[in-house]
């Protein structure tokens, strides 16, 4: 490995699994590899559904202890909202609650009775979704967990907190809390006072590409690592890290981070605070160098994912091919409805809603499956299109982030349906954001800018070219919106 070649290793958290990665960065090369991966399963226990952070937290050691050659640094992502509570002597209080356990249902009407969903919006630009950080607290409120608390830390801070012995709450998640003002890039203070929500609880805040510490000694020998070994704050929202990969040449571009959920939007350099963006269900969270993620979330390849679960797991290549031969736009589904936010019976869930809607029922699985994978490129049309006219910004072409880069059949409907090429890569977005903020700091990649000149030259990109005009999809979306 040459000199100017170093290392940094990528832990990168999602909803189904948790994987490290090691980074390889130089002048012109940037190489991933991955080391570790481990699942992720939530736990159903009688008070609701937790996350099992211990076991991520295992994971993660085994992970370091695979990746071996002393990494220049050690970054962590994961997904958002999510939070655990340490009592004064910063020992854990009892498994972290997913976002979709039940625990919020209803709450959201009590917060509007205190601040109405139009100034929330105005002060915090966030969208509505019954999981977000803000609901939580507002459902733990009177909890012996939530009254025993000293420190309130977001997933990937929890884990850091492990590993460095030190708190720090990093900015980009902390977006996701409905807590921030994205004007200031500060806690909205009036709001959690409206709310009686103490913001004490929450460690100082810091910046993507801030230190947070080093491994501890008990770390170090556990994962054989030899210290010291540096831990940074990247963007620890994984969204955040997977829009600071995309390979965007100018900013006339859109991007949808795909996996579990559909993230789809525009990279903006303000928010958009309007009340028709509210109505819109658009968010404004926070990106890399003052960078704002405008976007609205989609249910994602959830839908497949709960549906292939369902049927026992078959071939999803062999699924796809079957897919693809089914007619197009037959039936359709709103992705973004969230009827489908629990997990269970998600086929006859989408069978019901065809048939509720008045639309063919599919049957089969291919048939469940392009009914999904149409809902979701019409869903992504829905979004970049509004969030083109909500921001008054055009765009010449569409990223594709994630997982879904390897669904070639979501990649090209997605083309077609907005009317854009698609260029799809990196798969794997997030680690790579991850790996070249930690670079970054230490004088590789430089800024957004040069990461992202740095990921066009090193990886793998598929550019699909739209087909059959959009009238079909125009007709479709018309069709779902009369439902």
């Amino acid at each position: 490995m040459s000199a100017a070649v170093r290392p940094y290793a990528a832990v990168d958290l999602g909803a189904s699994s948790g994987r490290v990665m090691v980074g390889r960065v130089g002048p012109d090369s940037l190489e991933l590899t991955e080391v570790h991966r481990f699942p992720n399963r939530p736990v159903r226990v009688p008070e609701g559904l937790r996350w099992d952070i211990l076991g991520l937290y295992a994971g993660v050691l085994d992970g370091l202890r695979a990746a071996g050659d002393g990494p220049a640094s050690v970054g962590i992502d994961s997904w958002a909202v999510d939070y655990g509570l340490l009592d004064a002597d910063g020992a854990l209080l009892g498994n972290p609650v997913h976002y979709r356990d039940r625990r919020t249902e209803g709450v959201a009407e009590k917060v509007w009775a205190s601040v109405p969903a139009e100034e929330l919006y105005a002060a915090t630009g966030l969208q509505y979704a019954p999981f977000n950080t803000l609901y939580q607290l507002t459902a733990a409120r009177g909890t012996a967990q939530l009254a025993q608390a000293g420190r309130l830390l977001l997933i990937p801070d929890l884990l850091t907190y492990w590993l460095t012995g030190e708190q720090g709450t990093e900015l980009t998640n902390a977006s996701t809390t409905q807590l921030i003002d994205p004007r200031t890039r500060d806690w909205s203070h009036t709001v959690a006072e409206r709310l009686d929500i103490d913001l004490s609880l929450f460690a100082p805040l810091r910046q993507p590409g801030d230190p947070a510490g080093e491994l501890r000694p008990e770390v170090l020998e556990e994962t054989g690592l030899a210290g010291p070994v540096p831990v940074t704050a990247v963007g620890s929202h994984d969204t955040a890290s997977a829009v600071a990969a995309v390979p965007a040449t100018d900013e006339r571009f859109a991007y949808i981070c795909t996996g579990t959920w559909s993230l789809a939007g525009l990279e903006l350099d303000a928010p958009v605070l309007t009340e028709e963006s509210r109505a819109a269900n658009f968010t404004n969270e926070l990106g890399l160098d003052g960078t704002v993620r405008y976007l609205r979330n989609i249910m994602g390849l959830w839908l497949l994912q709960e549906c292939v679960r369902a049927w026992g797991d078959p071939d999803l290549g062999a699924l796809l091919l079957e897919a693809a031969k089914v007619p197009a736009l037959r039936s359709v589904v709103d992705a973004g409805d969230a009827a489908f936010l629990a997990p269970g019976r998600m086929p006859e869930r989408i069978a019901e809603a065809c048939r509720v809607s008045g639309q063919p029922v599919p049957g089969s699985p291919a048939e469940i499956t392009r009914c999904i994978l149409d809902s979701l490129a019409l869903a992504h049309r829905g979004a970049v299109e509004d969030a083109q006219r909500l921001a008054g910004r055009s765009v010449d072409v569409v990223h594709i982030v994630g997982g879904g880069t390897r669904n070639a059949l979501l990649c090209q409907l997605t083309a077609d349906a907005c009317g854009l090429p698609v260029v799809a890569g990196p798969t794997e977005a997030a680690a790579l954001g991850n790996v070249l903020v930690q670079a970054g700091v230490r004088g590789q990649a430089g800024g957004l800018a040069g990461m992202r000149r740095l990921l066009t030259r090193t990886q793998l990109l598929t550019r699909y070219e739209p087909r059959g005009g959009t009238r079909r999809w125009e007709a479709a979306r018309a069709r779902l919106a009369r439902d």
